[in-house]
């Protein structure tokens, strides 16, 4: 385990916390907590190997959230003393006392037991942000010369998205917390250009909560990655239009982590099955009558949140109520059998504990619930890829994200995608263009009628996770195993939009 950043645990954390906590204490709050955040981003963007853009940046700042009354107060600032903690403590406290008289539900807490003074740092093996930007910047570069010495890229687009997140959290319970995750997210994308056409090919490497060593160690194989992108992409221009209709589809985890992140992910945040959260991208289907009865999907769908997994976007050692992270089931047996929880909206529910999905996306933003790793099990048993594929005679495989649409309830959907193979009769027989596939939540997990084997399963994920008002972001993974859907209906893209 890597050392915290020094220059993160030289600030006055613990008397920051103590001055704030104290002060809290002495005007009657029933919780309060401290947070200290600092996060810093690099971002590194090329357009045919020219440099574009390249910006560092670095947020630091304190909250302290109490519940004082039975009513939320919240204040920060970027003010490190312990005048200023108190400070802020105090403007909690009166956030409280003016927002009770319309508070018509009295906050109350889920129990936590107290963890103590604790120390978690994310797995990784090389800190990105101690390798040189020019290091960084060559490497890029590099990739694009590859793929614009192809003559069938016309332009190349590469970026990597660089965050390192030091958390200092301490509560009136005991519990004190400091930690560090670092997550980067590398792209490549080729643009091709015919007589008749222009299209894309991006790379299926997915963000993760790795170091440098994902760009340069064995842990994905980049150099074939860049040398097949060139073919892929001539023959995705020169492809057929999909005819419409209904299909059986392979899904590779690469697209398929997209739709369990808006059809599963989001459904199952109870704030919004609850009705709490709304206003952005909506509630939920999935609601807490359901729970136990509700038929999601077939009965190989066994869906997991997790906060624990390694290399998680989301993954961490405790989250921003003082929650020990942990692993619990959403989906089992294709029915409905958890959601994922923060402290207030368990005890609302009558749950005995929170299961860790509270997450702030800086010091100056409030936690709120946030989605855990949510994914897809593999079959121990079950095949590779190319054995899901020998079971279809006629059908489409899916392979790598790219648009979406889902209405406000996480209910009707449809995807897009990097690319599209026919297959006929087990064998994938060329790809085709202006392809979606358009369902229903649970139409689409009750057609899923087989899954892949370990050796199938990737953990995808984004670091744009949207949520809140005003908007947070959050990073999170989601793995899955390759899958097998019957009978979905397939749009062609073109004909759709009228052209």
């Amino acid at each position: 385990m890597h050392d915290i950043d020094p220059a993160f645990t030289a600030l006055p954390l613990r008397a920051l916390a103590d001055a704030a906590l104290s002060r809290a204490r002495e005007l009657g709050a029933e919780h309060a907590d401290v947070r200290v955040e600092r996060v810093r981003t690099q971002d590194l963007r090329l357009r045919d190997a020219v440099l574009e853009t390249a910006a560092d940046h670095s947020d630091l700042g304190l909250s302290v959230r109490v519940v004082a009354g039975g009513t939320w107060g919240f204040a920060a600032g970027t003010d490190l003393t312990t005048g200023g903690a108190a400070a802020l403590a105090e403007r909690a406290v009166e956030v409280a006392r003016v927002a009770a008289p319309v508070n018509r539900e009295p906050v109350e807490l889920a129990p936590e037991p107290s963890h103590g003074d604790v120390t978690w740092v994310s797995s990784y093996e090389i800190d990105p942000f101690t390798v040189p930007t020019r290091d960084k910047i060559g490497l890029l570069a590099d990739w694009s010369r590859r793929l614009l010495g192809d003559a069938r890229v016309d332009h190349v687009d590469a970026a990597l998205l660089q965050v390192r997140e030091n958390k200092f959290y301490a509560d009136l319970n005991g519990t004190v917390t400091t930690q560090q995750r670092v997550r980067l997210h590398p792209v490549v994308e080729a643009t091709g250009i015919t007589d008749t056409a222009f299209d894309t090919m991006r790379s299926l490497a997915p963000p993760a909560g790795r170091g440098w060593e994902f760009l340069v160690g064995d842990v994905h194989d980049w150099d074939a990655e860049l040398a097949r992108i060139p073919e892929l992409l001539a023959e995705k221009l020169a492809a057929p239009s999909v005819e419409a209709g209904r299909y059986d589809l392979v899904v590779d985890p690469s697209n398929l982590w997209l739709t369990i992140h808006e059809s599963i992910g989001h459904a199952t945040e109870l704030d919004r099955a609850l009705g709490y959260e709304a206003a952005y991208a909506g509630t939920s289907f999935a609601t807490p009558d359901q729970l136990g009865t509700l038929r999601y999907g077939s009965e190989i769908m066994n869906v997991t949140g997790d906060r624990t997994a390694e290399h998680g976007l989301a993954t961490i050692g405790y989250d921003d109520e003082g929650v020990q992270s942990q692993a619990f089931d959403i989906i089992s047996g294709g029915v409905l059998t958890g959601y994922q929880l923060d402290r207030r909206i368990a005890r609302l529910t009558g749950a005995e504990r929170s299961n860790g999905c509270a997450f702030a996306d800086s010091a100056l933003s409030t936690p709120i619930q946030r989605m855990a790793n949510v994914s897809l099990t593999a079959d121990p048993d079950g095949p590779d890829t190319e054995g899901l594929i020998a079971g279809v005679e006629d059908g489409v495989y899916v392979v790598g994200d790219k648009s979406w649409s889902i209405d406000m309830q996480r209910y009707n959907f449809q995807f897009t995608g990097q690319r599209f193979y026919r297959i006929r009769n087990g064998r994938l027989a060329g790809q085709v263009r202006d392809v979606a596939y358009q369902a229903s939540t649970t139409e689409f997990w009750n057609s899923m009628e087989a899954v892949g084997g370990p050796s199938t399963y990737v953990l995808g994920g984004a670091f744009n996770c949207g949520k809140g008002q005003p908007g947070q972001v959050a990073p999170v993974s989601h793995g899955c195993p390759a899958a097998v859907f019957r009978g979905v209906n397939i749009l062609n893209t073109v004909k759709e939009a009228g052209q």
